[in-house]
């Protein structure tokens, strides 16, 4: 048996490449996790917005202006949606739980007035100034004024910081889907050989993350602002003895309710519904009537019209439901508001590693890509280009010859 002999000895050019190649993956490595929840929001974004791109690519020629498109049909929407429904949870669930459990306003939040307060300061400062100009400057009309300004100069740092951590997201986002498939082939070409277990394992983390940001999140998302519109309108026309106790919050935690297996939104509005019966057949019995338009609404349109046309276009491929609940509840305690996103992440690297790359190591065999379905990601393979324009992909064409003319690809 003859011994294999590695030689480790590095020229002293190649030693200075190695390091200068350890300090720039140090410094990227910095800054990612500096800036850890700007990007996995822009990556979610990203897995949100394919599918959309890849079918808007298809039509347009140019990648630049089909990236545009879906940012401004898709992704800028999500986000803003994602957002308002932070500031409403927040906002609702302060209230829920009473404001005398802190003095101090959530800046950014509780600091900055409400729409209709701004409006009404506005035309009482226009009408004070075509009457009494000096009046408005000197009275109590300009106090307030000066306080509103303090207040939203208070908050206007931390609207400053968000603001430019979303646009750093869209800014990750649009290059990902315009050059996915470039950093594919850098790393085809680089390290990843085809038919390895690490491209198998990059398939797999991209289809894994496909199914949990575009279908478990998204729906997620879509289910609790379906429940907070709807829980909202129906609070209109409720009585006042069974009046739904902050009716955005409850409908946002449909959308969570929507994460848990089997038993779904009902874990929200069964109990909503009962509490709300108490309040009836104790206070106003009349009133039953609007418990069972609540119930038949929380059926028909906030527990079935999802699951009916919302789940069949963003469900897909499973992970173990036990093992995503858990990376969803871990994942915000863990880090913060961007563990939504960070903990299942880590999940699909964990269960994917475990699936391919640990079992190539200790002298396994890794699943067959036969087992798995067709893949059509940014490291798919090029068979993907011949998919029927009706197919459901989740990621663009391959770069053709015209691409070159929005100067979005690199001449070969």
């Amino acid at each position: 048996m003859t011994r294999r002999i590695v030689d480790l000895r590095l020229t002293r050019e190649e030693g200075g490449l190695w390091l200068l190649t350890l300090a720039v993956f140090t410094l990227v490595v910095f800054v990612t996790w500096r800036y850890i929840g700007t990007f996995v929001l822009g990556l979610f974004l990203y897995y949100v917005t394919r599918p959309v791109y890849a079918r808007i690519n298809r039509r347009v020629p140019s990648r630049t202006v089909a990236v545009t498109l879906a940012l401004v049909t898709v992704a800028i929407p999500v986000l803003l949606l994602v957002v308002w429904t932070l500031v409403v949870a927040v906002r609702g669930l302060r209230d829920l739980l009473g404001t005398d459990l802190t003095a101090e306003p959530i800046p950014g939040i509780d600091t900055v007035p409400e729409f209709g307060d701004v409006v009404a300061i506005v035309e009482t400062t226009l009408e004070g100034l075509l009457t009494d100009p000096v009046g408005v400057l000197t009275g109590a009309l300009g106090q307030s004024l000066i306080g509103v300004f303090e207040t939203l100069s208070g908050s206007l740092a931390i609207v400053v910081n968000a603001g430019l951590h979303l646009f750093i997201g869209l800014i990750v986002l649009f290059f990902l889907l315009r050059d996915d498939y470039r950093i594919a082939a850098w790393g085809r070409a680089t390290f990843i050989r085809e038919g390895s277990v690490f491209e198998s394992f990059l398939q797999a983390v991209d289809r894994d993350l496909t199914q949990v940001y575009f279908g478990n999140i998204l729906n997620a998302i879509l289910t609790g602002a379906l429940g907070a519109v709807t829980y909202s309108v129906l609070n209109l026309f409720a009585p006042e003895a069974v009046r739904i106790p902050e009716p955005a919050l409850f409908g946002l935690l449909t959308g969570v309710g929507s994460l848990v297996p089997v038993i779904g939104i009902k874990i929200v509005w069964i109990p909503l519904a009962l509490i709300l019966l108490a309040d009836a057949l104790i206070t106003d019995p009349s009133a039953l009537w609007f418990v069972v338009v609540f119930a038949i609404v929380s059926v028909v349109v906030v527990d079935t019209l999802p699951d009916q046309v919302l789940r069949p276009y963003v469900s897909g491929r499973s992970l173990h439901v036990g093992a995503v609940m858990l990376a969803y509840t871990i994942g915000p305690l863990l880090f913060g508001w961007y563990g939504v996103f960070l903990g299942p992440l880590l999940l699909v690297v964990v269960v994917e590693c475990a699936r391919y790359v640990v079992p190539s190591l200790v002298g396994g065999e890794p699943p067959g890509d036969e087992d798995q379905p067709d893949d059509s990601g940014a490291f798919a393979s090029d068979d993907s280009e011949t998919a029927s324009p009706d197919d459901d992909v989740s990621s663009p064409r391959k770069p053709g010859v015209d691409d070159d003319t929005d100067g979005s690809v690199a001449s070969d």
